[in-house]
């Protein structure tokens, strides 16, 4: 994703795991990480908040990477019944705990909302979602008329974005989305 200095208020807690299910009986969860430094969040000694209703935190006692995952051992989690409890529970971080930027990169949720346009400045939607891929993420387009329509988020098709005045500049192949 490419950089703002513009931020989408209506989201104040960004997930960046939840908890897959549980493992053994001591009470472990498998986690799955969803952002790149996840490393670095789930380890031992680090405090993590999720977004039940109220916020509840969690201290992890220990944390080992798996093939994908992450297990962890969560204090006052001594049970599998305690792990499975959790299971679905994200945990979330605040906007402003979230790594740096490169010049390049934006948050999904920064990008959803954005009017989409042509190079002509023809309007051709807003942006409802972004999907992330293995290749490339993915802009979820809804046009005009209701149709969505995924587009790869590379430059040769999405050459520019400009987050101040929430608007992102497409360049589609006829057909790409609707007519």
């Amino acid at each position: 994703m490419d950089s703002s200095s513009s931020k989408n208020t209506e989201i104040d807690h960004i997930p960046i795991g939840y908890v897959r299910k549980a493992h053994g009986i001591r009470g472990d969860v498998v986690v799955r990480g969803l952002v790149e430094d996840a490393g670095d969040r789930f380890v031992g000694d680090v405090i993590l908040t999720t977004n039940r209703s109220p916020l509840q935190t969690f201290r992890v006692v220990s944390a080992r990477m798996t093939n994908t995952d992450y297990l962890v051992h969560l204090e006052g989690v001594e049970s599998r019944t305690d792990a499975e409890m959790l299971v679905g529970t994200q945990f979330v971080i605040d906007r402003s705990q979230r790594r740096e930027l490169a010049s390049d990169e934006w948050w999904p949720e920064d990008l959803i909302g954005c009017a989409v346009v042509t190079r002509g400045g023809e309007r051709v939607g807003v942006v409802v979602e972004v999907v992330p891929g293995a290749a490339q993420d993915r802009l979820v387009i809804e046009t005009l008329p209701g149709v969505r329509g995924e587009v790869p988020f590379v430059s040769e098709l999405v050459p520019e974005i400009d987050i101040d005045s929430r608007t992102i500049t497409v360049d589609l192949p006829a057909g790409l989305i609707g007519d």
